[in-house]
């Protein structure tokens, strides 16, 4: 079996598998309930085509969560909503933003391997959550995107 039919795999997980699809918003669910605060914290996303986009979010969430609770008109951001089953949430960082994210899985590095424009300060939006010591934080969209579900589905139609 190819490396690249594994996240169609995943995603046909039971949810409560471990490592299956309940795993989207893996531990910042539990920060958002915890934090027990409705304070606002600023994020700013630069789209593809270089538009700001500024919106407010409460500590705990994913920036995924932020883009899709804020309506955010990023094109195809997010399409596995979250399972760790593409790279469309790809986002870059400046380094001293990145160097106060939560440290990186080995799953979220599976999926940045097969992001387009990757760089040393990617992350993956969903695996990213937002707290205050982040307030003011800028995440760049690279200009292509990688969808591994895409990949998968045409590496599986290939080999019929």
């Amino acid at each position: 079996m190819s490396a690249r039919c594994i996240p169609a795999l995943l995603r046909a997980l039971p949810a409560s598998f471990p490592g299956g699809p309940a795993r989207r918003g893996f531990s910042c669910t539990a920060r958002l309930r915890d934090s027990g605060t409705d304070e606002k914290i600023t994020v700013h996303f630069i789209n593809r085509d270089g538009e700001r986009l500024t919106t407010t979010a409460k500590e705990g969430e994913s920036l995924l969560d932020v883009v899709i609770k804020q309506h955010l008109e990023i094109e195809g951001f997010g399409a596995c909503e979250g399972t760790l089953a593409c790279a469309t949430c790809h986002l870059i960082f400046e380094q001293k933003v990145y160097d106060q994210l939560s440290s990186v899985t080995d799953d979220e590095i599976d999926m940045l391997d097969l992001a387009y424009g990757l760089t040393d300060t990617s992350r993956l939006g969903c695996q990213v959550c937002v707290t205050k010591t982040l307030d003011g934080l800028t995440a760049r969209v690279p200009l292509n995107v990688s969808d591994a579900r895409k990949d998968a589905e045409k590496g599986m139609q290939s080999s019929q």
